[in-house]
């Protein structure tokens, strides 16, 4: 497996990879976009920070790529759809670096408080200006958090510790959550009224774009100090620079913007109240050691072993869960392979019920490896974990995930139902010994069957002599019959047989097969 580091990673990130048995590691910073749409072809694996732009052209060119990994928590620079689209994994390393951003985020309250920029850049002129630069000490002030993330949570403990009262917006904490932190939840607009000092940190969505204003502006106490170590565009730089100018807000210190680096003419850059950084929030020797060495190791991890780790686009597997959680995956996808494989006219929806122990989990990763399972089996493009979900909604295919309490015969069980314009058929799956995956039911039938290799699956009337003019054809044709399952509700009724065979059945056989008595269908599945 090779992988490309293409932009400045600490050297610890081609130590891992080194240290990887069966991994090639090159470095090559500083590409074009040209020269990168040339060299990714022969890549499997693609290592990046912010500078290069991971475009839907690159991964169109990348013929080998399976995944991207960004040494850091943005990835506006990452084209996510089109990798999913591709079936690239694009995973990013959001804790690496949640200390550092806090921290500065702390380091800019303090600025604030202090006039430390101005101050010095003044004593720079040879100036003693003790009077301009009189402060604002923070014990007893009012921080506002905006987001109470991983590192919104950190600057409100760090906040806390230096004996400011701390409150917070935001929408996803629990009351008993904020308890524990030692904050209080309030409302946005009771936020911008109380704040000595605000600070941000919520993710750039939709939603948040813009989510500080000149509107919110109006709302907030005089002399704001504002901190905005988040994202650009969340915070109106436009709008900032007249709240200053108005006296709204006192002063500002802001590391990121909306276009990096900011145009000279950016107002902000202008004004002395502002203390600006070249997005320092995640710069330090530590963190950048730190996230190079998760972005390494997570890409590693999937390209050699297959775990999914911080992941934007699929679900991740934490290691602790595979053992347990992995045989359901097993178990989902050879469902869906069976369901693709045996399935009739267009499907329109898929459900995926899942019953007993396993409900406990988050079965995402196993939904996903039921759909890739049936998609697979049916389209000419390339499905697998990744992609799967996106291929389904692209062709307007119903997914439905569902945790039932109904009674059922074993510790867990996974079941699709797939609804075609021509039929609804029903495949359920159990393990047995926690690890052994089973089909345990075939529509109304149930049995016992090993889902591996090649599969005969029969549809017959329930009458004497079925089975032996089977095995017998079989056996004429010098094809090993290496197990049976049977199933039926009734005797006399309609069965169902599945023979796990050495060998797949010609079409003249298969044709042969179709003629004997008493046969309904017959299909060959491969697992």
């Amino acid at each position: 497996m090779k992988v490309l580091i293409a932009d400045d990673l600490s050297e610890k990130a081609v130590e891992v990879f080194k240290s990887r048995a069966g991994i090639v590691c090159d470095v090559l910073t500083k590409l074009t976009p040209e020269e990168l749409k040339e060299k990714i072809k022969d890549y499997h694996g693609l290592a990046v920070r912010s500078a290069t732009k991971v475009t839907s052209e690159i991964l169109d060119a990348a013929e080998k790529l399976k995944v991207v990994g960004r040494a850091g928590i943005g990835v506006d620079n990452i084209d996510v759809p089109a990798a999913t689209k591709k079936g690239v994994v694009v995973m990013n390393t959001p804790g690496g670096s949640n200390i550092t951003t806090a921290e500065h985020s702390i380091a800019m309250m303090l600025s604030l408080a202090r006039n430390i920029p101005q101050a010095t850049a003044s004593m720079r002129k040879g100036k003693w200006e003790k009077k301009r630069f009189q402060g604002t000490e923070l014990t007893g002030k009012t921080l506002g958090v905006i987001g109470v993330g991983n590192i919104g949570s950190i600057v409100a403990s760090r906040a806390l510790g230096l004996k400011m009262n701390v409150i917070a917006y935001d929408p996803y904490i629990s009351s008993e959550a904020a308890d524990k932190l030692g904050i209080a939840l309030v409302s946005l607009d009771e936020l911008y009224k109380r704040s000595d000092f605000i600070s941000i940190h919520v993710p750039l969505t939709n939603e948040t774009r813009n989510l500080v204003d000149k509107k919110a502006f109006s709302k907030m106490k005089k002399g704001v100090k504002l901190i905005n170590c988040a994202r650009g565009g969340i915070l109106n730089e436009k709008d900032l620079a007249d709240a200053i100018k108005a006296g709204i807000v006192s002063s500002a210190a802001v590391d990121v913007f909306e276009t990096e680096p900011p145009a000279k003419e950016n107002p902000l850059l202008g004004l002395d109240d502002v203390i600006v950084t070249p997005h320092l929030g995640a710069s330090t020797l530590e963190a950048q050691e730190s996230v190079a060495v998760a972005v390494a190791e997570q890409i590693s991890d999937y390209l050699m072993e297959g775990t999914i780790r911080n992941a934007i686009n699929v679900p991740s597997i934490p290691a602790e869960l595979l053992a347990s959680l992995g045989p359901y995956i097993t178990l989902g996808e050879k469902l869906g392979s069976f369901q693709g494989q045996t399935l009739k006219g267009s499907i329109e929806e898929i459900t995926v019920e899942y019953s007993g122990d396993v409900v406990d989990y988050d079965v995402a990763p196993v939904t996903i490896a039921c759909i890739k399972g049936v998609l697979d089996q049916l389209l000419d493009q390339y499905v697998n974990f990744v992609n799967a979900p996106f291929v389904a909604r692209e062709r307007g295919i119903k997914v439905v995930e569902v945790k039932s309490s109904r009674p059922i015969d074993f510790a867990s069980s996974v079941t699709i139902k797939v609804r075609t314009n021509e039929q609804e058929f029903l495949v359920e799956g159990a393990l047995f010994g926690k690890k052994e995956p089973r089909i345990v039911r075939i529509d109304k039938f149930f049995l016992d069957a090993i889902p591996e290799g090649y599969l005969l699956v029969l549809h017959n009337q329930d009458k004497p002599g079925v089975i032996g003019n089977v095995g017998t054809l079989l056996g004429e044709n010098k094809i090993n019959i290496a197990r049976l399952h049977l199933g039926r509700q009734t005797v006399g009724g309609d069965a169902v047989s599945v023979w796990n065979i050495d060998t797949p059945l010609s079409r003249g056989l298969k044709e042969k097969l179709l003629k004997l008595p008493n046969i309904i269908s017959a299909k060959v599945v491969e697992l």
